[in-house]
């Protein structure tokens, strides 16, 4: 029984490698076959519209047909994975703690910065350019390997899922092995003493998946931001759903693809 399990589990792991890359590098096949799977109601929602429309419908014309029925299969939204939980912890972290001054590096601007923009001015620092201007956003063009910031001068600072690209080359910045480990670096140095940083990355089994992104091993983290105090450490597990709060490096570490959310301190 054991035996079948371990086979059942080497085949599953083969068949979803295999999907990851096929996707990665040509197209999603589960994408095509929803595309076929919807048709039918296409060509079904299509031709009752015109029968229904009458005069008083807005005009069918094939150079405005825009297929998108698939969408029918598809959830209403989605409430679960690393960003959702991961964005909305370190809006509330922020809200709670009443920060009306903000730094931001890299981290992800439909969803943590704006959650936060309503009640806090936040400069913002990334490699690729920011085409358009939003109240309380001020971007600064830099990366987190060279913050234009000086020592101990930036009281509330986060950085969520971005060192584990860092040194990658994914997008555009030099390719360095120890390019999160200067990133941890950096953002030390610039926090000042008091002050409280923000950090969300891939945790669990400790890998490279090049050039996409990093999994580390939770203690891997802790001391790339040494000498700053962890004063708080809490998981998003491979099930998504949720926020474990206060979490132990062990349940990290045994996930496979979780999300370590870190808040450190400088003495």
């Amino acid at each position: 029984m054991g035996h079948i399990k371990s086979t059942a589990n080497s085949l599953k792991s083969i068949l979803n490698t295999s999907y990851h890359h096929f996707s990665s590098f040509l197209f999603d096949p589960n994408e095509v076959f929803l595309k076929f799977r919807a048709l039918p109601h296409f060509i079904a929602n299509f031709i009752r519209y015109k029968h229904l429309r009458g005069k008083c419908g807005f005009p069918l014309c094939m150079r405005d047909i825009h297929y998108r029925t698939w969408d029918r299969f598809h959830t209403a939204g989605i409430v679960v994975g690393h960003y959702f939980h991961q964005d909305l912890w370190a809006a509330k972290f922020l809200y709670a703690h009443n920060v009306k001054d903000h730094v931001d590096v890299g981290s992800r601007i439909d969803g943590f910065i704006g959650h936060i923009l309503p009640f806090c001015r936040v400069k913002y620092v990334d490699l690729r350019p920011l085409p358009n201007e939003v109240d309380n956003l001020h971007f600064l063009r830099g990366s987190v390997l060279n913050l234009p910031f000086g020592d101990n001068s930036v009281g509330s600072i986060s950085c969520l899922h971005v060192l584990e690209h860092v040194g990658l080359g994914r997008y555009g910045d030099p390719v360095d092995p120890q390019g999160y480990f200067r990133g941890a670096k950096e953002l030390g140095r610039v926090l000042s003493p008091g002050g409280i940083l923000l950090i969300g990355v891939p945790t669990g089994r400790e890998r490279l998946c090049f050039d996409a992104h990093r999994i580390f091993d939770p203690d891997t983290i802790r001391d790339a931001f040494r000498p700053l105090e962890l004063l708080e450490f809490h998981l998003i597990d491979d099930s998504g759903t949720g926020i474990r709060r206060n979490a132990s490096f062990d349940l990290a570490r045994s996930c496979e693809y979780g999300c370590g959310l870190y808040v450190f301190g400088k003495n």
